[in-house]
């Protein structure tokens, strides 16, 4: 039985309707932002202090909208799965990688992209049909 990683993670959409994933450093995957959901944290916390720190992005908490809660194999750690609370934010502010992430690509489609299978195989078609 995997491991289990609990993180919080956006399907942060821009004016144009393009959803925004991130590269860490030192990985070839994509995914969506988000991350780990500290102790004592809500998944929404952690989602407003992740998204703050890996792309100076700041947004108000209302703005978040909870899409449920999703399951996959975790993108770069093996015998892991991530358990992730998944909420749509949608921003016109600019996003500037920081911390762990290497780069930032606004999408309409993950298509050419090698995708954690968590955004590939739940999120992407069942939010960004194409």
């Amino acid at each position: 039985m995997p491991k289990t990683i609990y993180i919080a993670a956006a399907l942060l959409l821009d004016a144009q309707g393009r959803s925004l994933l991130v590269r860490k450093r030192g990985s070839s995957i994509f995914m969506q932002p988000g991350g780990k959901i500290d102790a004592g944290e809500t998944p929404l916390q952690a989602l407003v202090r992740e998204l703050e720190e890996e792309l100076q992005l700041r947004i108000d908490p209302a703005q978040a909208r909870p899409l449920g809660q999703f399951r996959g194999p975790a993108a770069n750690e093996p015998g892991f799965e991530v358990c992730c609370e998944l909420f749509e934010v949608r921003t016109e502010q600019a996003v500037e990688p920081a911390a762990e992430i290497e780069e930032a690509r606004w999408v309409t489609s993950p298509d050419g992209l090698q995708v954690a299978p968590l955004s590939r195989d739940q999120i992407f078609p069942r939010f960004m049909p194409a």
